[in-house]
């Protein structure tokens, strides 16, 4: 049975924010290419695919239909791709017609590993309707390989310093069968260690429990708070000198700026440490709130009340040394849930840096009283 994913909080804040209207010089340009050369790029890790494979949503009919389209000679709608630095190309828009191809030419159909034979529906034409690839005839084999489509690259040229634009098109552009978050936009367009190792340490027993669900969320919410916390524990997120974040361009940053580093050690360590003692000490509903007139933990997860807790504790252990063990933990984050001053700083303006020092601040005294 599917695990059932967790739901997150929406601050209004933090999810309903624009990037800033910075001009940009991006140069566009049309291609037509043959899916014989997607397919050799492809395997030559020049036509990039997310870290995390992102999810395939079509099914096997309606992958069927478009090979269908091309054995037909049907005009295919066109790919969005993106040059990068390493003169590499990034699948903006397009992945699901680039994958379908490429599994039906391998043989293989990615979701259930068995051979890919195109559907028996009839809505598939009866010459090539239940064959695979290598029972087409060879000439339906090149046109296939041989059919080419047409592809609008992208590369920017300003600004040099940031990928901004490349997360706007993304968000803009992209018509795939479902609209793409914030997280799986970053884990398109920032490839490279720090995105490898928080994947990795999104695996981490605590983090887990406490995120609500054993398997890794398929839209990347549970990496998306991963991200927000490291970001705030490597930046010193106190330290910041301005008014305000904004959180989307924040982690963007963070994530082009480390592109390639893996997450500090310590940072690694404390977190571990951080995760246990919470998963212990405050139940795996830590970063849930409390509804009191139906005496129960809220369901969703909640992102500033997440930061609060784990930033209080990380704080603790870099001044005390440690995290001890606090009986009364649990109750007190109960009673810091009903002080409003406290909930005013997670639901309210919670990307000032002043609400952040804030919550942060009262969680710790509450929690280490």
């Amino acid at each position: 049975m599917k695990e059932k994913e967790v739901e997150i909080v929406n601050i209004k804040d933090e999810r309903e924010e624009e990037l800033s209207t910075e001009l940009y010089d991006i140069r566009s340009w049309g291609a037509d290419l043959s899916f014989r050369e997607l397919i050799s790029r492809y395997e030559g890790d020049e036509l990039v695919k997310p870290e995390m494979q992102r999810h395939y949503v079509w099914d096997k009919t309606e992958a069927s239909r478009f090979i269908d389209s091309l054995l037909l000679g049907l005009p295919v709608p066109s790919i969005f791709l993106s040059r990068t630095d390493e003169e590499k190309l990034l699948i903006i828009d397009g992945y699901q017609r680039i994958m379908t191809v490429y599994d039906y030419f391998k043989g293989i159909w990615r979701e259930d590993g068995k051979v890919f034979k195109l559907s028996n529906s009839k809505k598939i034409n009866s010459k090539w309707r239940g064959k695979a690839f290598s029972e087409l005839e060879e000439s339906l084999q090149r046109k296939i390989t041989n059919t080419t489509i047409h592809a609008i690259l992208f590369e920017q040229n300003k600004p040099t310093n940031n990928s901004n634009s490349m997360f706007l098109i993304f968000e803009r552009i992209n018509t795939s069968g479902r609209t793409l978050n914030a997280q799986e936009i970053r884990n398109c367009i920032y490839q490279g260690k720090l995105n490898r190792s928080i994947i990795e340490f999104n695996g981490e027993t605590n983090w887990r429990k406490l995120f609500g669900t054993e398997a890794a969320d398929s839209r990347m919410q549970d990496v998306e708070q991963l991200t927000r916390i490291i970001s705030f524990v490597v930046n010193n997120i106190e330290s910041e000198d301005k008014e305000s974040i904004q959180l989307k361009k924040y982690l963007n940053e963070f994530m082009e700026r480390d592109l390639h580093k893996v997450i500090p050690e310590d940072v690694v360590e404390k977190l571990t440490k951080v995760f246990k003692w919470i998963n212990t000490s405050l139940t795996q509903n830590a970063f849930r709130t409390y509804n009191l007139k139906k005496g129960k933990y809220n369901n969703k997860f909640h992102p500033p009340l997440f930061d609060a807790i784990v930033l209080a504790c990380i704080k603790e252990i870099d001044q005390k040394g440690s995290l001890g063990n606090r009986a009364n933990a649990e109750k007190n984050k109960l009673e810091l849930l009903q002080n409003s001053e406290f909930t005013d700083a997670i639901t309210v303006r919670t990307t000032r840096i002043e609400n952040i020092k804030k919550r942060i601040r009262m969680a710790r005294e509450a929690l280490f009283k």
